[in-house]
């Protein structure tokens, strides 16, 4: 299950977000406690988004430059968060992922840049001294509580840096690549880290990564999109009761034993 749970999150996450609501959902369904549940999630993370940047930087569709300079603020932000997050509570967790999901859908649903796609992957980006401020904040959020983070560096790297979704995508998994392992670090200090469950999650995120970053050029802006979409109204759906991932999983799980 931890094995055929992580292609799925690897899928969703590198292509789209929210694949931790599933992570999570799923390791407290299990019995992991909330903060190893979401400190555990780190190693899946590191590993997943490693290999969609490996893959993505031998496409040429990653510029390593721009990804670095983003990644600093944004690291900064994940240690600061990581060292709050030692208790967080669900209500918490919805309360961002709902605010976080809401702006996003409407900003995606509402935007017309998808009709004349142009992929600027590869090329540096215009960075401007407001997009560091961003990315710090984007680090802290990460750090502290992680599910939605990718919706929010899209958001942020789509809206105010006009990328299409594919390099908003790529841009995406190098930061959290480059900013996750030091959170990691703060929650293995801290004993919330559960190496097995995280490992065996973790293989399965590198398949799923490693099928989607492969397929995502080809797939094009237009289908990417629309995942996204689909994804986020999903999560959305569970976020105000219209289904529930959690009772979902726990159905899956009793039928697999």
């Amino acid at each position: 299950m931890l094995v055929i749970s992580g292609i799925i999150v690897g899928v969703i996450n590198t292509l789209a977000g929210g694949g931790a609501i599933i992570t999570m959902t799923l390791f407290t369904v299990l019995g992991l406690p909330i903060g190893v549940a979401n400190g555990t999630n780190r190693i899946a993370v590191v590993l997943q988004n490693f290999t969609s940047s490996l893959t993505f930087l031998r496409k040429r569709m990653l510029n390593i430059k721009s990804g670095v300079k983003l990644s600093i603020p944004a690291v900064i932000g994940n240690i600061m968060g990581s060292m709050v997050a030692t208790h967080i509570s669900d209500t918490t967790f919805k309360i961002c992922m709902a605010v976080v999901l809401t702006i996003v859908l409407i900003y995606m649903i509402f935007d017309n840049s998808h009709k004349h796609p142009h992929i600027h992957g590869g090329h540096p980006l215009q960075i401007k001294p407001l997009h560091y401020l961003w990315f710090l904040l984007i680090g802290f959020y990460g750090g502290y509580i992680y599910i939605g983070l990718g919706y929010v560096i899209l958001a942020v790297t789509i809206w105010s840096m006009k990328l299409d979704i594919i390099t908003a995508n790529v841009i995406k998994g190098f930061i959290i690549f480059a900013a996750t392992p030091f959170s990691l670090i703060v929650f293995i200090m801290n004993d919330q880290v559960d190496y097995v469950y995280g490992l065996w999650h973790g293989i399965g995120n590198v398949i799923g990564a490693i099928f989607a970053s492969h397929f995502a050029i080809n797939w094009g802006v237009k289908f990417v999109r629309y995942f996204t979409l689909l994804i986020l109204i999903v999560c959305f759906a569970d976020l105000i009761g219209i289904i529930s991932l959690q009772n979902i999983l726990r159905s899956v799980l009793t039928v697999c034993n």
